[in-house]
Order: C-alpha cells, then sequence, then structure tokens
C-alpha cells in the first residue's frame, strides 16, 4: 500500500540524506512532499544543490501524511527557528506515524519534548542534547525505537533506508 512521505527540511541540509531515501520511498512506490517553511521555495543545500520545495509548513496538515523524513545537515538546527515545525513534527510521535531521522535530524526531534525514554543514534555532535533531552543515544549504524528510525551518517544510509521500508509495509 502507498504511503504520503512529508520530508520537512531547509536550507543547508546534508543533500544526500534528503535524496537517497527519497529515491528508496518513490522507487517503492510512496509519494513524497517536500515540506519547508514557504512552499515553492527553492532550498539551498550544504553542498550547492537547489531543492524545490513542494509546500510551505503552512499548506500542510500532519493527519495528510502516513510518515515524516527529517534529513540532516545543519536543516534540522534552522528547523528549530519556527514551532510550527516542532508542532508538526510532534504530531507524527503522538500519533504512533513513523518518523525518520538521520545525523543532526534527531536534534530537530528535541523541540518535540517527546524524545525521553526513547532509545536513537544521532551524528556525534548533537548527542549531548538527545540525551538531555532523555533519550538513551547508542553509537549504531541504525536504531529503530517503535515508529522512530535514526542513523548517525550518510554511510548508514543503506540500514536507515531498509529499516525505513520495513516500517512503512505496516
Amino acid at each position: 500500500m502507498s504511503k504520503h512521505i512529508a520530508v520537512l527540511v531547509t536550507d543547508m541540509v546534508e543533500e544526500i540524506e534528503l535524496t537517497d531515501p527519497v529515491k528508496a520511498y518513490k522507487e517503492a512506490g510512496h509519494t513524497v512532499d517536500i515540506i519547508s517553511n514557504e512552499g515553492n521555495k527553492t532550498i539551498n543545500g550544504k553542498n550547492g544543490d537547489e531543492i524545490q520545495a513542494d509546500r510551505g509548513i503552512d499548506e500542510v496538515n500532519a493527519n495528510d501524511y502516513d510518515a515524516l523524513l527529517i534529513p540532516g545537515g545543519f536543516s534540522p538546527d534552522l528547523l528549530r527557528i519556527n514551532p510550527k515545525n516542532s508542532e508538526f513534527a510532534k504530531a507524527f510521535l503522538q500519533g504512533n506515524k513513523p518518523v525518520f531521522s538521520i545525523c543532526h535530524g534527531p536534534q530537530f526531534l528535541v523541540n518535540t519534548d517527546l524524545l525521553k525514554g526513547r532509545e536513537l543514534t544521532s551524528f556525534v555532535s548533537v548527542r549531548k542534547d538527545l540525551e538531555n533531552a532523555g533519550a538513551t543515544v547508542k553509537d549504531e549504524e541504525v536504531i529503530v525505537d517503535g515508529n522512530l528510525v535514526t542513523s548517525r551518517t550518510p554511510d548508514d544510509l543503506p540500514a536507515f533506508n531498509r529499516e525505513s521500508l520495513k516500517l512503512l509495509e505496516k
């Protein structure tokens, strides 16, 4: 069954952490919307790539999506500026919908106030933030904790995509 996946992202995203999972989701028959602070925004990636946002955060509702992807880079930190982004992500965690977050992505999830007691992984530089939010952080290529899939770096993308796709099958 095809799922509708939201990708929450803004400038300075690590492009491969967006493009590689999106490609895997589309190849598996799922649909994807790139969501940013504004609709029709051109997102400037960390390595110079340009990515077109499909919709703005004010145009979307978490109820219209089955899963959420939060790629890394510096985008997750910038997403924290707008509280609407955190509320959008919080709805997925509260609704037990799949949330996929890689590298610096879990740092953004701190703003949902829903990491206490969760087990996850991330890029090394944001692990202390996650621990301070009450999460148990491990140094593994992929961690699946209920509806939450996390990975550390682009090197972990094969495992991250594999586990994300498994959750989408449910």
